[in-house]
């Protein structure tokens, strides 16, 4: 191993954990959906299949990187296999976004009389979104490092790291409704993100990670400033 290559390790290991942050948020939320003693379960497992997906994408290596290659024409715009994954990806996480906002705002869902999923349910939504940031994750992999054992590495470090902060996050959204809409907004652009993505319009994630960053920094702030 040189310089080269472990500099290439940590940060695609960083990059796997930005990108999988949105991966967090999403499965908390829906664990959230589920009686307290099954949701961490829920998280185990579906960070385990984002893990397992993500191995298995890499494993078809040569696959994958077909997808990106032209598949079918409306019109005029050509869409590859990744484009379609990705905006029924987007499409699926603006659905579950807007219909968990409206819920909390909305339907009057209380602490008092919640509404619980059927566990299988919820592991079944958890697994289609994981598909679709694997495979966002893994050719974002790709376009970064040319070693495959980096690519294995990075994947089984950052999702392992995922693994031990994911409940954190969870109680942490949970505990602060505020935050749980913000988190969903944050899903929302994600979403909207990969549709553009879809339709080969590139809208920076630099642009989507710093903008809600901002955001909650400000209602951390007002957190703080309602609590003291």
């Amino acid at each position: 191993m040189d310089v080269e290559l472990i500099i290439s390790l940590v940060t695609l290991i960083l990059l796997e954990i930005v990108l999988g942050i949105d991966n967090i948020i999403f499965i908390s939320i829906l664990a959230d959906k589920l009686p307290i003693e099954k949701r961490k379960k829920a998280r185990i497992i579906g960070l385990s299949l984002a893990l397992v997906l993500r191995l298995i994408l890499l494993a078809g290596i040569s696959w994958i990187l077909k997808l990106d290659k032209p598949l079918v024409t409306i019109l005029t715009q050509t869409f590859s296999g990744k484009d379609l994954i990705l905006i029924v990806g987007g499409l699926f996480l603006l659905y579950k976004s807007t219909k968990e906002i409206f819920e909390k705002t909305e339907h009057g869902q209380t602490t008092e009389n919640p509404i619980y999923y059927s566990f299988n349910q919820t592991i079944f939504q958890i697994l289609l979104l994981d598909l679709v940031f694997s495979v966002d994750s893994i050719i974002t992999a790709v376009g970064l490092v040319d070693q495959l054992w980096v690519m294995y590495t990075a994947v089984i470090v950052s999702i392992t790291i995922m693994l031990f902060v994911s409940g954190a996050i969870s109680n942490f959204v949970t505990k602060h409704p505020s935050i749980k809409i913000l988190a969903l907004c944050f899903l929302m652009m994600i979403g909207l993100t990969l549709i553009g993505e879809g339709f080969h319009f590139h809208i920076p994630k630099g642009y989507v990670y710093f903008s809600m960053a901002f955001s909650f920094f400000v209602n951390i702030i007002q957190i703080r400033k309602i609590k003291n």
